[in-house]
């Protein structure tokens, strides 16, 4: 979890911008916090320095009924910010600040075991991957949240410019690849993880990226809508067309519309007609975040998505 920093104008270059707001961010805690928005149970595990932007994000988590006792805070680095811009080109720019910073630093001894244990599913990406000791802690987690009978939820939310090279990136996303029950992945992320495949070749997602443990893969293609892949059925899912505004949390509203179904009703790996409603549910999830600026505040509550799927 971390401040993203916005300009205060759209589509200029982190140089061009006249000044930024601040916003809070980082995609697992968008997740949780749009999990929670939707009337689901949700609480979020990391690090954030004992600083006052550290604060004001566990007071977010708080606020928007997510648990925080999984929350730690690190008296000697500080919390992580990230400078984002849209681009004049529709491309986002992304500068972090993380030399190292608090959420880099969670030990595996600072993990809630029992709040791992209570869950019933257990979602993450591949940030945590990257550097010492919070990769080992996330492989700790990982095992925890595993021996407990939790669904495994992943989304490798590919941040490149984060990795010491795009070789290390590959490696880091596809090392825990197998354990993952669901993977929900972007038509980008299929290209940069096969090196340089057709993301719409279903041949190519079967062959490279389903494995025989996954009860559900997911290609989300943006407006467009998603793909969706189990071992009995495969098929689309198409998008809902709005305005868009800004982009940003788009993704990981559209994780809390389908983990939130999959909370409730574990017969979607079986069930496609079941299947294709709650992710018709997590597009529009998606598609209202777009409507508004930032992330957090452009989550939607359950009664928005069912309103919207009524118009």
């Amino acid at each position: 979890m971390l401040i993203d920093f916005v300009p205060t104008v759209g589509g200029v270059s982190l140089c061009e911008a006249p000044a930024f707001k601040k916003a809070p961010g980082g995609a697992p805690a968008n997740v949780a916090v749009g999990i929670s928005r939707l009337g689901g149970s949700s609480a979020f595990i990391g690090k954030v320095g004992a600083d006052e932007f550290g604060y004001m994000l566990a007071d977010i988590l708080k606020q928007n009924n997510v648990e925080t006792s999984g929350v730690k805070f690190d008296p000697n680095a500080r919390t992580a910010l990230a400078f984002v811009t849209l681009r004049a080109d529709g491309e986002r720019e992304f500068l972090f600040f993380r030399n190292p910073s608090a959420d880099m630093l969670l030990q595996e001894s600072e993990l809630d075991k029992n709040l791992i244990k209570k869950a019933k599913i257990f979602h993450y990406g591949s940030i945590s991957l990257i550097d010492e000791p919070c990769k080992t802690a996330h492989l700790a987690a990982l095992r925890i949240a595993k021996e407990s009978g939790c669904i495994l939820s992943y989304d490798p939310n590919l941040r490149l410019a984060l990795w010491p090279s795009a070789e290390a990136a590959r490696e880091g996303i596809r090392s825990i690849w197998d354990q993952a029950d669901v993977i929900k992945i972007s038509e980008e992320e299929i290209t940069f993880l096969t090196g340089g495949d057709d993301p719409y070749d279903d041949d190519v997602v079967l062959k490279k990226l389903f494995h025989p443990n996954l009860k559900l893969l997911i290609v989300t293609e943006g407006s467009e809508g998603c793909r969706y892949y189990t071992k009995e059925f495969r098929g689309r899912v198409a998008g809902v067309k709005v305005n868009s505004v800004d982009t940003t949390g788009a993704g990981d509203a559209f994780v809390s519309g389908i983990i939130y179904s999959l909370a409730s009703d574990q017969s979607l790996f079986q069930n496609e007609e079941r299947l294709r409603k709650a992710l018709y549910f997590a597009n529009v999830c998606g598609a209202i975040t777009v409507t508004e600026r930032g992330a957090i505040p452009a989550l939607p509550t359950k009664e928005a998505v069912l309103q919207f799927s009524q118009n």
